[in-house]
C-alpha cells in the first residue's frame, strides 16, 4: 500500500506556494532546466542495475475508472507519468487491490507506448497457489504486460511457512521470466520484524516499507538488515499520509534547507529519506504533474549529511 493522497492535497499545495512563491505554470516552465541535472540512482544489490531514486505509487490516486466523468482525471494521471519519465524516473508501483489502478496504468503504458521505459512493480496477496497464479495472470492482463519487473508478496502475513511457500512461488515466476525481481511488502511498523525474518531466510531482491520523517521505525533495524542481506528498499508512505505537511503548515522552509538543495517541503521530506544509503527508491503516490515535478527535484543535487539530518529531525519535531 502507498500513502493516501487526498488528506493532504491542501497542505502540500500551501507548502509549495510558501516554499516557491510560484504557481503551476511557472513550475512547469522550470522543468526543462531542472531536468538537465540527472536524477540520482541507486544500485539494486543483487543485479547491479541502476534504479532512479524517485518513483510513483498508484494506490488511491490511480483508482480512476474508465468513464466519461473521469476523462480529465485520467488525462491528469497521464501528465503525472509523462513528468516522471521525462524527469528520468522509471519506477511505478501498483497492486491488484488498488481498484482501477492496474487497468489505468495498463491503458497509459499502451497508449503512451512507454512500457520499455518503466520499471513496473505489482503485487500478489493471496495465499493459495492457484489463486495466486490467477491473480498474477489478471495483473498481466490489466497491465498489458506479460513480463513484469518486480513482483511482490503484498503485506507479509504471520505464518512463516505460508510466507516461505509464497516466496517460493514468486521465485518460480522469476525463473520462468514472468518477473525480473521478487520482493515483499508491508505498510505498518509492527510488521517490520516479519520482513526482517524473510530477508534473513530468503534471497529476496526487494523489500517495500513505510518510512517518513514522522515514522522512522525502519531505522531501528530493518534498513541495516537490508544492507546486510543485499536487499533493495522501496519506500511507501514517505509523507505519512500527509502528516508531515500538516506539521509544517504555515511555516516557511528554513533557509538552511538550501545547503542540501531542498527548495520545498516535499523535497525536504524526501531528501531526509534518500540520505539513507539503504533506500533505493521512494514511491510517493501522486496525482498532479506539479507534485511529481516537485518529488523529482528531491532526487537531484545534494543530500543532507548525518548532522544535517539530525537538524532536520529536530526542526520537524519542534514544529
Amino acid at each position: 500500500m502507498n500513502r493516501s493522497h487526498f488528506p493532504f492535497d491542501r497542505s502540500r499545495r500551501q507548502a509549495l506556494k510558501m516554499a516557491a512563491g510560484i504557481g503551476l505554470a511557472a513550475t512547469l516552465l522550470g522543468f526543462s532546466a531542472a531536468a538537465q541535472t540527472p536524477l540520482l540512482t541507486r544500485t539494486i544489490p543483487r543485479s547491479g542495475e541502476a534504479l532512479p531514486v524517485i518513483g510513483l505509487g498508484t494506490a488511491i490516486v490511480f483508482d480512476v475508472a474508465d468513464t466519461a466523468d473521469n476523462v480529465a482525471r485520467r488525462d491528469e494521471r497521464r501528465g503525472v507519468m509523462q513528468t516522471l519519465l521525462a524527469g528520468g524516473g522509471s519506477v511505478i508501483d501498483t497492486a491488484p487491490s488498488y481498484g482501477a489502478a492496474e487497468d489505468l496504468l495498463g491503458d497509459l503504458l499502451t497508449t503512451m507506448t512507454v512500457r520499455p521505459k518503466v520499471f513496473l512493480a505489482t503485487k500478489v496477496r493471496t495465499a493459495e497457489r492457484a489463486q495466486s497464479i490467477a491473480e498474477m495472470q489478471q495483473s498481466q492482463r490489466r497491465l498489458r504486460s506479460n513480463r513484469l519487473d518486480l513482483m511482490q508478496l503484498h503485506n507479509v502475513g504471520t505464518s512463516a511457512k505460508e510466507t516461505a511457500a509464497q516466496v517460493a512461488l514468486l521465485n518460480e515466476w522469476k525463473e520462468q521470466g514472468i518477473c525480473r525481481y521478487v520482493g515483499i511488502t508491508h505498510y505498518l511498523d509492527y510488521a517490520n520484524e516479519r520482513l526482517i525474518d524473510v530477508m534473513q531466510r530468503e534471497k529476496i531482491d526487494f523489500v517495500q516499507v513505510n518510512y517518513s520523517i514522522a515514522e522512522r521505525a525502519v531505522e531501528q533495524r530493518l534498513l541495516q538488515v537490508a544492507r546486510d542481506t543485499g536487499t533493495a528498499v522501496l519506500i511507501n508512505l514517505p509523507f505519512a499520509r500527509g502528516k508531515v505537511f500538516q506539521a509544517v503548515r504555515g511555516k516557511a522552509l528554513p533557509a538552511w534547507a538550501g545547503d542540501f538543495d531542498a527548495a520545498s517541503w516535499g523535497q525536504f521530506f524526501l531528501k531526509y529519506l534518500l540520505a539513507q544509503e539503504a533506500v533505493s527508491c521512494v514511491i510517493p503516490g501522486t496525482d498532479k504533474p506539479e507534485y511529481m515535478l516537485d518529488n523529482l527535484a528531491a532526487g537531484r543535487g545534494r543530500l543532507p549529511d548525518a548532522a544535517q539530518r539530525r537538524k532536520m529531525l529536530a526542526f520537524f519535531e519542534a514544529a
